[in-house]
């Protein structure tokens, strides 16, 4: 499945529901659903600025194709970050960088969030491209 089709997939999901309570309560739903990542791995280095819940961000492979892990310990985060995941990880560099979130104002994010969990969504964006630009320039994919 490609980027856009994920992001597609997430627009038509969020469709059926009338409401934003019961669009938290899915994203809420989506966030318990997260791969927990273990407590050694949630370290100092991997936890992202900008976000006011912590939020840990790994990643891992190749221009190729990069997977990212996240957690958070903030429930609608989680959930948030479950998009990004669908979105993003298993991916290359290249699609990575040569996509918009375009599902992010598509499904009434953009309206809907606090300031600071909008805030701590483009920190992840921008760590995840991050990650991106750097592995395609050759670099170690770190964050950041």
């Amino acid at each position: 499945m490609s980027i856009e089709s994920a992001q597609q997939e997430i627009i038509e999901e969020f469709s059926l529901f009338d409401d934003w309570m019961d669009r938290y309560q899915y994203l809420i739903d989506l966030g318990r659903k997260l791969e927990q990542i273990p407590d050694e791995e949630r370290t100092d280095d991997r936890l992202l600025a900008g976000c006011q819940s912590q939020v840990w961000l790994i990643s891992e492979g190749d221009g190729d194709c990069l997977r990212f892990r996240a957690n958070s310990d903030a429930a609608i985060v989680s959930g948030l970050i479950a998009l990004l995941l669908r979105v993003y990880s298993d991916r290359s560099a290249a699609e990575i960088l040569d996509s918009e979130p375009r599902f992010v104002s598509a499904i009434g994010l953009s309206e809907h969030l606090s300031p600071t969990r909008a805030n701590g969504l483009n920190a992840m964006l921008k760590a995840i491209n991050n990650v991106a630009r750097s592995t395609a320039e050759g670099g170690e994919g770190r964050p950041g």
